[in-house]
């Protein structure tokens, strides 16, 4: 009796798509799930690659872009820092003048210019 089927029983699986019985949970109006497959949508190694070195190219020319304004800004403050710091000697040797007789004042300054050039 065990190998025997009903004549009115059907094999569920023998059907594609066949309803697979009533849901748990009751909530038959949602559509079953699928299995996940993550793979589904990924690039190929070589697109992957191909990507990566574009990227890289335009990584390159930005960092390359903001090498080359950083540059012309650091110009600008070396410049303002050399304008200044020219500023404050002419000043300087002014208060000096003021004080002292102008030829020491100016065998001051050649002093100063060669320590200057010593040092550096």
């Amino acid at each position: 009796m065990s190998s025997e089927t009903l004549p009115g029983a059907r094999v569920a699986s023998a059907q594609p798509g066949a309803v697979k019985g009533m849901r748990v949970n009751g909530k038959q109006w949602h559509p079953n799930k699928t299995a996940f497959r993550p793979r589904a949508n990924q690039k190929s190694y070589a697109k992957r690659t191909e990507d990566r070195k574009a990227l890289a190219a335009v990584k390159a020319r930005e960092k390359e872009m903001k090498d080359e304004k950083e540059a012309v800004r650091q110009q600008r403050v070396e410049a303002i820092k050399a304008k200044r710091a020219a500023k404050e000697e002419r000043e300087r040797y002014q208060k000096m003048e003021e004080k002292m007789h102008k030829r020491r004042v100016e065998r001051l300054k050649r002093r100063e210019k060669r320590n200057k050039m010593l040092k550096s």
